[in-house]
């Protein structure tokens, strides 16, 4: 008997010398019962999964700004930084790193950062590579419609900020994000593949560590999830997040189910230039959807427009000084006439609520700089709102346009995502610190528990601002009205709308 139990304990004691990286996933199931693998079993199990394909900690599907923004922040981070990560996305960027050249003009895909956006961008190590490029500040951003009765303005001074955001072209941040993650000791594969096929077991399981049971779940493949990829190969890992956009294959094939709808409306976007440089972001709601001009630095500006369908195609074929004219009549007189000073007097019927009166309530309406020249080719695309009802299963956590996709209005998509980024990165960091599996579905959920119900807010609201103002009808105007005016007018509104449109506040209530 004794030499039994020391032969077993000699077993333990070389299954225990098992590399992390290989096999640090947790076991499914603690069968006291088993008997520990042979060492030539060992063996075979790992060079069986050795043939079959790579293992990973993470897989991050879709290396676009979300899944870049993951990984760097996993590279960041003492408790993460040491995983082996996969990268697969077919875009050659990623490996031929790209060049930005400071004298093009700005491409027409641009993202609105938020001061919250920011920040995680600087704990990362990241803005510094978009300082180097170009980008706008923003102190100020001014909002009304087409009716001349509803206006507001925001400045940055109302909560004692220097800014309300910053306008980045993607593919700048893309290359910021890039830049941090190859500049840093970071254990990371870039595929430059597409994913095709992804078997992820299911079964229930303990999270507790078992060197036998582990082995015979890497055997089974019960630990791990498989990618198949286009160009033929395969890897396994503990975790695979999937950041590959609204059409997420990843979502799909986990089996995550979404609701949402197409609006009756496209996005036309391009860059223009004025005369002068535009500091300020306007934003003018018109009867068919709002037209945003946003600053983008050096005289230019990048136009997001929302109509109708054919409204977007007639207005992509214009010829150029057609379409120039256009946007200027919806920035200016078109539709209806400029703002009065308020609908509702001098705002004193709220004077009850603005004791301390924002700096901004007494600045008087202002019309955005002309548009001189178009700087760059139109794009046209669909509007829709989809949202998963999941973010997190067994091995698998959707993060950005995967999980939700949301109506341009305010430009907070991007910014939606970049937060999912760095709240999977602190949970894995989280799970890492008390030994439990990373994709382990209970520690998945802490994930979508934290970013769900701020996605669910913020999606409403913007839906609720589009629907809002896909009528035109009389008695609703003037409610629209009224809500601009008090926005405008009550203070500490005023401070909760902005912070909560910066990522600085969970819910638009009063502070």
């Amino acid at each position: 008997m004794n030499r039994t139990i020391a032969r077993r304990l000699a077993a333990n004691a070389y299954a225990l010398r098992i590399p992390r990286k290989s096999f640090s996933s947790q076991a499914p199931g603690n069968d006291a019962s088993s008997v520990p693998a042979c060492p030539s079993h060992e063996h075979e199990v790992k060079q069986s999964l050795k043939n079959d394909g790579q293992l990973y900690d993470v897989a991050i599907v879709g290396g676009g700004m979300v899944g870049m923004a993951l990984a760097c922040s996993l590279a960041r981070m003492p408790l993460t930084k040491q995983l082996n990560v996969a990268i697969i996305d077919s875009n050659p960027a990623l490996q031929n790193k790209l060049i930005i050249k400071k004298e093009d003009p700005p491409d027409p895909r641009v993202s609105t950062v938020t001061p919250a956006t920011i920040s995680l961008f600087k704990d990362v190590g990241a803005w510094e590579y978009v300082l180097q490029n170009r980008h706008a500040f923003f102190d100020k951003m001014q909002v009304w419609d087409y009716t001349g009765l509803g206006y507001t303005r925001y400045e940055a001074r109302d909560i004692n900020k220097e800014a309300l955001g910053c306008v980045v072209e993607n593919k700048v941040l893309h290359y910021a994000l890039l830049s941090c993650m190859q500049n840093s000791e970071f254990q990371k594969t870039i595929y430059s593949s597409r994913l095709t096929s992804m078997a992820v077991h299911r079964s229930s399981s303990s999270t507790r560590a078992n060197s036998t049971s582990s082995l015979t779940a890497l055997h089974n493949q019960r630990n791990l999830a498989k990618l198949d990829l286009s160009d033929g190969s395969s890897l396994y890992a503990k975790l695979v997040v999937g950041s590959d956009g609204g059409k997420s294959l990843v979502r799909e094939l986990a089996g995550f189910k979404t609701t949402g709808w197409s609006y009756p409306q496209n996005a036309l976007i391009c860059t223009v230039e004025h005369t002068i440089e535009n500091q300020c972001a306007w934003q003018r709601f018109l009867p068919a959807g709002p037209i945003a001009l946003l600053p983008i630095g050096d005289k230019f500006s990048n136009i997001v427009w929302t109509m109708s369908p054919k409204e977007a195609s007639d207005c992509n074929s214009m010829k150029e000084a057609d379409f120039i004219k256009a946007v200027n009549h919806a920035l200016d007189y078109g539709y209806g006439p400029h703002p009065k000073s308020s609908l509702l007097g001098n705002g004193d019927m709220f004077s009850w609520l603005r004791a301390d009166a924002t700096s901004s309530a007494k600045e008087s309406f202002e019309v955005p700089p002309k548009v001189v020249r178009l700087a760059s080719a139109r794009m046209v695309f669909p509007l829709s709102l989809r949202h998963a009802s999941d973010y997190a299963s067994k091995r698998v956590a959707l993060i950005g346009d995967a999980a939700h996709t949301v109506h341009p209005l305010a430009g907070q998509g991007v910014n939606l995502g970049f937060e999912d980024a760095f709240a999977l990165s602190k949970v894995i960091a989280e799970g890492i610190a008390v030994g439990t599996d990373i994709g382990e579905v209970s520690l998945l959920k802490k994930y979508e528990a934290e970013r769900k119900p701020a996605n669910i807010m913020m999606m409403a609201v913007l839906d609720g601002f589009q629907k809002a103002y896909s009528v035109d009808f009389g008695p609703l105007n003037i409610l629209r009205a009224a809500a601009f005016n008090g926005a405008h007018y009550i203070s500490p509104l005023k401070r909760s709308i902005i912070s909560f449109a910066s990522g600085e506040q969970k819910l638009p209530l009063f502070s």
